[in-house]
């Protein structure tokens, strides 16, 4: 996980999520996706797509753009319906993994202070804290 991470931050000169997926030519998408769903990624005819909950706060469209992105890099042709239709597969984990990606990626260029706690790192790199288990 740790060496794809590099790999696109330096490919990229980046850790944006945005930036990346644009470099990959994945389209991101903000669209009203319902109660309960914050994003998604999927891939039709070749083409490669994130889509994240528009109402979400800018903190958390990142970090699903960071998720998704994840799927893209870790998990190519699984879905989650595709799983839980299918197999007796726990989807959980790819979900853990991508998560930790995502944390991983936002915090790559990220010191930390002495003292400083994973919190107020978190609230500095405008990480929701909601994902701390997967630091």
């Amino acid at each position: 996980m740790d060496q794809v991470i590099n790999k696109l931050i330096r490919k990229f000169k980046t850790n944006d999520p945005f930036t990346i997926a644009s470099g990959l030519n994945i389209e991101v998408w903000f669209e009203d996706l319902g109660v309960g769903t914050r994003g998604l990624y999927y891939k039709k005819l070749r083409r490669r797509y994130i889509v994240i909950h528009r109402d979400l706060s800018e903190d958390w469209q990142r970090f699903i753009c960071a998720h998704e992105l994840a799927h893209d890099r870790l998990h190519p042709g699984f879905s989650r319906f595709w799983l839980d239709q299918h197999s007796l597969f726990n989807p959980g984990k790819y979900e853990r993994q991508a998560n930790m990606f995502a944390v991983r990626l936002l915090l790559s260029k990220t010191k930390i202070h002495p003292g400083e706690t994973l919190e107020n790192v978190f609230r500095r790199n405008y990480i929701p804290t909601e994902m701390l288990p997967y630091f």
